[in-house]
């Protein structure tokens, strides 16, 4: 979607934002009550608007890709004993 499409409420610095690592997601506290949310994986895909399950309102996450968490690669071998 464009810009054009979306009403942001405001910009965000992932660095004010609160980041979960068991759901690999951010978070930021909206105006309503609730947090705005975005999954790590979205912002590695370029993803950066992250929305409140509450209300209307999104922000844009300002981050920079190569200064993300790695995601936990889920090909990697599992060792299993015989």
């Amino acid at each position: 979607m464009s810009d054009e499409e979306y009403s942001i409420y405001d910009e965000v610095e992932i660095e004010d934002m609160t980041y979960d690592p068991a759901l690999q997601t951010y978070s930021y506290p909206c105006p309503c009550g609730d947090k705005f949310e975005i999954a790590l994986a979205d912002l590695q895909d370029g993803q950066d608007i992250a929305v409140c399950p509450s209300c209307s309102l999104m922000v844009r996450v300002i981050f920079e890709v190569d200064n993300l968490p790695k995601a936990p690669d889920a090909a990697a071998p599992i060792a299993v004993s015989a």
